[in-house]
């Protein structure tokens, strides 16, 4: 889509209104590029200086302030800083002038706060740059704020003691999903066409799969995430982002991947830009479709449904599917995982009382994060280190399953976003009562973290109730490439760009 400078102008400007005035005359409302463009598009638009990336800025921050108050999707304001750097001059990158919010989550900018969801980090404010900021920042995206978290990311919804329930743009009684649910309501409300976004057990695919978003997972070491450290949950963790487009997907990672200084290792370097792949036609895939959950717990049957459609989609495009699954001990990852976790969340609040001089209690934590302190409290070298080793088997027997599919189709997850309440870290049960519950929302996300593989969650399907249902894509390690073919083909196949939420409309109603 073109536009004149002078349309772009006033659809921009009618895009800041939050006024009720066009409503009360009946006036329909009108297009704004941040409702017509992804974050290339709108790149592509300041490029040809159809829009300034003030004006755009302007028109995101007076989206965030109309909507924050309904979805809860803001914890930090930044917007003196995106100010201040387009008044000082954005680098030319492929993002020039698009507006960009961080995941206020281990990721910094220094002297501005970051409060990871948790009453124990309020106020706290960094002395370090993360090198994914630097990186953001030479792809030329303004940065205006960050977005909410549950408490030190530890579960699939984003509600907290902080910074309150964040809710889902498609039905606020819903979860907008976790960690990065934030990130995902802001996307889903159209406030911005793309966020940052982080996961370390599904956090990128949980709020992609709630809010209709697509959410490519990387493979670890593909994103920088230090300083001060390069790893995360013993390397569960990675950065990338939620998008409403595959291309925006794509070229993100292109300006974010690489090693950094410091880092342990890091996944095979690209023979093409990611960008690249995303309108080629992958060659005729072996598909593994996985529809029991790992651990046997249940799944919706509309998740099952979902993923069976998208089996029959890939068919339709040409692709072999058949039912098959590897064979993991998915109890022993579990466990495995659990002591990472809780040793490395045990270890960082450790340090957090003694910079604070503040006990470590439940006037800081909430009851299930005081459950992951309590068990990494108590674990060993030992411990770490054979849960170390079983994740490393555990990648190994993948590997070995992969050799013969190159991809594994399964639900994202194992039920459609569930009401707000159910999973957060201050539940009506108890500690195990509560992590059978997480563990059953989301069966199958955390292999690709245990393993290290990419995986996406596409947003293929909707609940009948109207809810969105994501399907997930794992593929092999360091190959982001043949998963961003599929995702174009399966874009085109089946476009979600026009599924929207009535909330994307109602700041102008």
């Amino acid at each position: 889509m073109h536009m004149t400078r002078r349309e772009s102008m006033a659809s921009v400007a009618a895009a800041a209104m939050v006024g009720m005035a066009g409503a009360a005359k009946g006036a329909a409302p009108r297009s704004s590029p941040l409702d017509t463009q992804d974050a290339l598009g709108l790149a592509e638009l300041v490029r040809q200086k159809q829009v300034s990336p003030g004006e755009l800025l302007e028109a995101a921050i007076a989206r965030a302030e109309a909507l924050n108050p309904q979805f809860n999707f803001l914890a930090q304001k930044h917007y003196d800083y995106g100010r201040a750097a387009i008044a000082k001059g954005l680098p030319q990158g492929p993002f020039s002038g698009v507006p960009w919010l961080l995941k206020d989550l281990n990721t910094y900018i220094a002297g501005l706060p970051t409060e990871n969801g948790s009453r124990f980090y309020k106020g706290y404010r960094p002395q370090v740059t993360s090198e994914l900021v630097r990186r953001i920042e030479t792809a030329g995206f303004v940065i205006f704020g960050k977005t909410t978290v549950p408490e030190l990311g530890l579960t699939g919804t984003t509600e907290n003691k902080l910074t309150g329930d964040t809710r889902n743009p498609w039905a606020p009684d819903r979860i907008a999903g976790g960690s990065s649910g934030g990130a995902a309501a802001a996307v889903a409300a159209g406030v911005l066409p793309a966020a940052h976004a982080t996961d370390g057990g599904g956090s990128i695919r949980i709020p992609a799969s709630c809010c209709g978003l697509f959410g490519m997972k990387p493979s670890r070491g593909r994103v920088p995430m230090g300083p001060p450290r390069t790893e995360g949950w013993g390397g569960l963790s990675v950065h990338h982002a939620v998008t409403r487009s595959v291309r925006d997907s794509a070229a993100i990672l292109d300006a974010t991947q690489g090693p950094e200084p410091g880092s342990r290792y890091a996944a095979p370097a690209p023979v093409e830009t990611f960008l690249s792949q995303v309108g080629k036609a992958p060659d005729r895939l072996r598909i593994a479709l996985m529809l029991d959950a790992p651990a046997g717990s249940p799944v919706d049957r509309e998740c099952l449904e979902a993923a069976r459609q998208a089996a029959r989609l890939c068919e339709s495009l040409g692709h072999h599917v058949e039912e098959a699954a590897p064979k993991l001990d998915i109890a022993a990852m579990g466990a495995a995982s659990f002591v990472l976790i809780g040793s490395s969340v045990a270890a960082d609040m450790a340090d957090r009382a003694k910079a604070r001089g503040i006990a470590i209690g439940p006037d800081v934590l909430e009851p299930i994060t005081l459950g992951f302190v309590g068990y990494g409290q108590k674990t060993t070298g030992m411990d770490f280190a054979r849960a170390n080793n079983i994740l490393q088997t555990a990648a190994i027997a993948m590997a070995q399953f992969m050799a013969n599919y190159d991809v594994i189709l399964s639900p994202t997850l194992g039920a459609p976003p569930l009401r707000i309440g159910q999973i957060g870290l201050s539940p009506d049960v108890d500690f195990a009562a509560w992590g059978q519950r997480a563990a059953s929302f989301s069966p199958f996300t955390q292999i690709a973290n245990m393993t290290g593989q990419p995986a996406m969650s596409v947003p293929l399907a909707m609940s009948s109730a109207g809810l969105p249902i994501g399907v997930m894509f794992m593929g092999r390690y360091g190959d982001e490439a043949l998963l961003f073919r599929l995702a174009g083909q399966l874009e085109d196949a089946a476009p979600w760009k026009n599924k929207r939420p009535a909330a994307w409309n109602s700041w102008r109603e």
